[in-house]
C-alpha cells in the first residue's frame, strides 16, 4: 500500500514508523501500540515503513490523515529491480562482502560491521545488492570463509548448498536497506532488528534522529526461535551474527532507546546503549475504553488471547490444562486469536497435542474475536503463556477489565502484575496448573485481585501517559534547539529560587 505524501506542516514533528510484521498490516500488541499512538497524535506528521512478509498483505488498521504515506518492503516477495556488478566492480563488492560476512562470523573482526553494512547500503541503493547477492561468486566467499580453521562453523564442514542457503537468507534480510530515503524527521523503530535498517543508514547520511523502541527482546527472540529453523550450524551461526550485530548497532547509534520494562532496559544495556540514553516508557490503555468485564462465567474457565505462535508457547499452557481439568473437570479453556500464514502447523500441532492429552473436550480455539474483551470476560481467569514478551497488552487490558490473571515470568510481567496476578516460571506446567487452580477455587481472591488490577492500570499504565511521553520525545528529537531554549528560563527561575548553583 503506498499512500503519496503530503507536505509537512509547520512546526510539526515528522516521524518515520518503521515497523516489521506489525502495523498496519497484522493484529498483535505493537500494532495495537502503533495505532493508539499514530491515532493519538493528530498533531505529528507520521510516514510509515513497513517490513513485510511477501507484499500480499493486505493493511487491516485503516491509517489517519496525517499518515502521509505508507511503504512496503516485502522480504519474501520477487527480487528487487536491478543488475549484478560485473568485472571489477564486482571484485570490489565481493571484497566488501568478505569483510561484512567475517564480521558477522569472527569475534575478531566484529569492527568492520558498521563499515560493511553500509557499503552493503550503498549497493542497495544502486539496486545491485540483491541481484550481486545471488550470484554464485557471494556463495563461494561465504564458502571460503566458513572453512577457516579458528571459526566454529568449519567443524560443521559446510557445504556449497549451505552457502547458497546462507547467501540467499542474507539478500532477503538485507532488503530494507533498500527503503526510500529518510531525510528528516525523526526515524522511529518500533522493535530492534530489520525494521532498524532504514534508520541506521538515515542516521549515517543525514543525521537523522533515530529512535528505538523494543517492545520484546528482538534479539533473544531470534535465539530462541533458532532452535526450531531446518538450517544447519554454519547458516544460522551467520544470521543469528548478524542479528545481534544488528542489535548491538542499534543500540549504539540511538538518540534515545525506550524500553517498555526494566527487564528490556537490561538486554539494552548489556548491548551497549549507554544508560543515560534509555529511557522507560510502559505500555498503556484507555481504562475507559476496557472497563470491568462483568460477570464470571458460571462453568470454570480459563481463557487466553494472542496470536498463535510458537513464541506464546501454547504447548504449557495446554498441558497445564490438561492437569487442572483432571482436578476439575468441567474445567474449559478457550484459546482467543488468529494464525498468522505460516503457523497453521502449529495450531494444528496444538490440537493434536489437547487431544493426545484427553482434553480436547475442553479445548476449543474462538479464532480472532472482533472485541478483545470478550475474550477476557469470557474467563474466570485470564492465561499468558509466552516464553518471551514485552510489556504485554493482553495483559494489561485483561487487568483493566479487572480479571485475576496467571502470567509467565518473562519481560515486564512482574512488572506489569506487581502483587494483583499470579506469576509462574515460564514452560512450567505444573506450576502454572497450580496457580490456574488456586483462582479457580477461590473466588473471593480472584476478586480482590481483579480490582486491584484494574487500580494499578489506572494509576501506573494508561494509554494517555504514554502518548504525552512519546509526544515529548518526538518534539525533543526533532527540535532540540528549540526544547534547550524553552527549558532554560525555568533552569534560571530554578536556580535563583535554589539560591544559585552550587
Amino acid at each position: 500500500m503506498h499512500r503519496q505524501p503530503a507536505g509537512p506542516r509547520f512546526g510539526t514533528p515528522s516521524v518515520t514508523l518503521l515497523t516489521e510484521g506489525t502495523y498496519p498490516h497484522s493484529h498483535g500488541g505493537v500494532s495495537v501500540w502503533c495505532d493508539q499512538l499514530v491515532n493519538g497524535m493528530p498533531d505529528v506528521d507520521f510516514r510509515v515503513i513497513a517490513v513485510t512478509g511477501t507484499g500480499r498483505e493486505r493493511p487491516v488498521w485503516r491509517t489517519p490523515a496525517h499518515v502521509r504515506q505508507t511503504h512496503t518492503l516485502p522480504l519474501w516477495g520477487p527480487p528487487p529491480p536491478g543488475r549484478a556488478p560485473r568485472g571489477r566492480e564486482l571484485r570490489r563488492f565481493l571484497t566488501a562482502l568478505e569483510d561484512f560476512l567475517l564480521a558477522l562470523l569472527d569475534p575478531e573482526a566484529e569492527g568492520l560491521f558498521p563499515a560493511g553494512l553500509h557499503t552493503m547500503a550503498g549497493h542497495a541503493s544502486r539496486g545491485a545488492l540483491s541481484p550481486a547477492l545471488r550470484t554464485e561468486a557471494a556463495a563461494r566467499t561465504l564458502a571460503r570463509l566458513w572453512n577457516r580453521p579458528r571459526l566454529t562453523t568449519a567443524a560443521a564442514r559446510p557445504t556449497l548448498h549451505d552457502a547458497l542457503t546462507g547467501v540467499d537468507l542474507l539478500e532477503h534480510a538485507l532488503r530494507p536497506l533498500a527503503a526510500p530515503p529518510v531525510t528528516g524527521g525523526v526515524a522511529h523503530a518500533v522493535s530492534g532488528g530489520l525494521a532498524t535498517l532504514p534508520a541506521l543508514v538515515a542516521h549515517h547520511r543525514h543525521g537523522v534522529p533515530f529512535l528505538l523502541t523494543e517492545h520484546g527482546v528482538y534479539l533473544r527472540e531470534r535465539y530462541l526461535g533458532s532452535r526450531a529453523e531446518p538450517y544447519r550450524w554454519p547458516v544460522k551461526a551467520l544470521l543469528l551474527g548478524l542479528y545481534r550485530l544488528l542489535a548491538e548497532e542499534g543500540y549504539r547509534r540511538a538518540a534515545l532507546v525506550t524500553p517498555g520494562n526494566r527487564y528490556n532496559r537490561r538486554w539494552e544495556e548489556h548491548g551497549g546503549t549507554p544508560p543515560e540514553r534509555i529511557r522507560t516508557v510502559y505500555n498503556g490503555v484507555d481504562p475507559t475504553a476496557f472497563p470491568p468485564a462483568g460477570p464470571e462465567p458460571e462453568q470454570p474457565t480459563l481463557s487466553w488471547a494472542g496470536r498463535i505462535d510458537p513464541i506464546k508457547d501454547l504447548a504449557t499452557l495446554i498441558r497445564a490444562f490438561a492437569l487442572v481439568r483432571k482436578e476439575i473437570p468441567a474445567a474449559r479453556l478457550r484459546i482467543f486469536g488468529g494464525t498468522p500464514r505460516g503457523a497453521e502447523a502449529y495450531r494444528a500441532s496444538m490440537e493434536a497435542l489437547a487431544a493426545e492429552l484427553g482434553a480436547a473436550g475442553g479445548v476449543t480455539f474462538e479464532g480472532r474475536v472482533e472485541d478483545i474483551r470478550d475474550a477476557y470476560a469470557a474467563g474466570n481467569a485470564v492465561m499468558l503463556s509466552s516464553v518471551s514478551e514485552g510489556f504485554p497488552f493482553t495483559l494489561i487490558e485483561a487487568m483493566s477489565c479487572g480479571r485475576a490473571t496467571v502470567s509467565t515470568d518473562v519481560g515486564g510481567v512482574r512488572e506489569a502484575v506487581g502483587e494483583c496476578g499470579l506469576v509462574v516460571p515460564p514452560r512450567d506446567p505444573e506450576a502454572m496448573a497450580r496457580a490456574a487452580l488456586r483462582l479457580l477455587r477461590n473466588p473471593g481472591e480472584r476478586a480482590r485481585m481483579g480490582e486491584g488490577a484494574r487500580l494499578r492500570v489506572i494509576e501506573q499504565f494508561t494509554l494517555r501517559q504514554t502518548i504525552s511521553a512519546f509526544r515529548d520525545i518526538y518534539r525533543e528529537l526533532a527540535f532540540p534547539a528549540r526544547e534547550s531554549s524553552a527549558q532554560a528560563p525555568a533552569m534560571a527561575l530554578a536556580a535563583g529560587a535554589s539560591g544559585g548553583p552550587r
